[in-house]
């Protein structure tokens, strides 16, 4: 273990978001924040999570971060460190509030000790920086049980969880169990979906807040690309550069949820033959770059074993992609360029918390292929795209993609309605306000 590390983020200026979401919603942004900034005057924000990059909620934190600090609020990035059975034990816990086995491990009295011994060597150096009155919120699983010595130290104190599960089973309930002693004490839990609040949450005196995530569309992974930096990102991932061939698009971690060999298996038992000239790429991140996930690896060796196995024709029209992860910022504009380069963006998701990259490639005008689970639900709408209801039918998931590739009048109006939709409902305005009233709420 290393030590708990500060992330430096810099600092965004609310006026550049005027321009996108209009001055009516501008004007009500700058006034809750000017409102905010003088209630918490004196006081530091801190966000604590356990990966600088390599998923959603590292590119939600530099968002709120840096808007915070842009507004002259005191807020702050620090990122856990753990061992590695103590990083197995949360991506189980991962895995079963998603409401999946994942491995075959235990949860019981040995696991809570280890991740209770982890997170008390991650709080002394955090107790040393936080101050009573301070605003204190912890992401995910990982985070859980720093809530205890957070609010003994009168923090103010909110758990924030971005997964969960649309109906409880026995593992959801299982991980449910393993984290309620440590979330218990919070001020405040939460969650990106009503259904994603567990019973005990509901039955609690803790106040509960739901909180969808949202883009920041001019971060490095929204912000508009020329043609030239696409095609460059595009001929580096050796992929098509012609934009008459269609090009499908998954972008996720190496996650076993996020079922790439499906997607893969699918599309090369449907697209191939069906649309000739049409592509799949499956982009994830250099799995030696997010620490805090143990099983990327594994599933990029059975993604690659998968795709060893397709018939020649299928292997040249499916593509794994690994960004790196070395330049966060870099790594976010190759997924933008890829994006952008998709014709359709698919998410066949087998279990989902929110699901954001199904925003972000909307955003950039595309008709979406997706699985009926978790927030994504939420973000595909009619006219935007097209939602799975068994995502675990492989030969349906294909055809709703050749009926797309045929139709691409139709792909182009769902992907105008997509945008129209994200900038709606999921710009960065709607996050800031929302966490800006239950920070008031919290510390007040």
């Amino acid at each position: 273990m290393g030590g708990l590390r500060e992330v430096d983020v810099p600092r965004l200026p609310l006026d550049r978001l005027r321009d996108v979401i209009g001055d009516g919603r501008y004007d009500a942004l700058v006034a809750a924040g000017d409102g905010m900034r003088d209630r918490l005057a004196g006081r530091t924000v801190w966000n604590v999570n356990s990966t600088a990059s390599g998923g959603g909620v590292a590119e939600m934190l530099r968002v709120l971060v840096g808007y915070g600090a842009g507004i002259g609020i005191d807020v702050r990035w620090l990122v856990i460190d753990g061992d590695a059975p103590f990083f197995e034990i949360t991506k189980r816990l991962h895995n079963r509030i998603h409401g999946s086995a994942g491995d075959d491990g235990a949860l019981g009295e040995a696991e809570a000790a280890h991740y209770d011994a982890v997170a008390a060597r991650n709080a002394t150096p955090l107790l040393e920086q936080v101050r009573a009155g301070d605003v204190v919120l912890l992401h995910d699983p990982q985070t859980a049980g720093l809530v205890a010595p957070l609010e003994a130290a009168d923090a103010h104190v909110v758990w924030r969880c971005h997964i969960g599960a649309d109906a409880p089973n026995s593992w959801t309930q299982e991980a449910w169990r393993f984290l309620e002693p440590f979330v218990s004490p919070a001020a405040a839990l939460v969650f990106s979906r009503r259904a994603h609040v567990p019973d005990w949450a509901q039955r609690s005196a803790r106040r509960v807040t739901v909180i969808p995530p949202s883009i920041d569309p001019l971060s490095p992974k929204n912000a508009p690309l020329d043609d030239d930096a696409i095609r460059r990102v595009v001929a580096r991932c050796d992929l098509p550069e012609d934009d008459g061939v269609p090009l499908v698009v998954q972008v996720s971690r190496w996650d076993r949820l996020k079922d790439m060999r499906g997607v893969m298996v699918g599309f090369a038992s449907q697209v191939v033959d069906a649309v000739p000239e049409a592509h799949l790429a499956l982009v994830g991140p250099a799995v030696d770059g997010v620490g805090d996930d143990p099983e990327g690896a594994e599933v990029l060796h059975e993604c690659t074993a998968a795709w060893e196995s397709l018939p020649p024709d299928a292997r040249q029209r499916v593509h794994l992609v690994t960004l790196p992860m070395d330049d966060v910022e870099e790594n976010a504009r190759m997924v933008n360029a890829l994006q952008r380069r998709a014709t359709i963006v698919a998410q066949k998701s087998l279990a989902e918390g929110f699901g954001l990259t199904v925003a972000e490639g909307m955003w950039k005008g595309n008709p979406v292929v997706a699985s009926a689970v978790g927030g994504i639900v939420d973000q595909v709408v009619d006219g935007t795209g097209v939602l799975l209801d068994d995502p675990s039918d492989l030969d349906v998931f294909g055809e709703a993609l050749v009926k797309l590739l045929h139709d691409p009048d139709g792909m182009a109006a769902m992907g105008r309605r997509a945008r129209e939709h994200v900038l709606a409902e999921f710009a960065g305005d709607r996050h800031l306000l929302r966490w800006g009233a239950l920070l008031d709420e919290v510390a007040s």
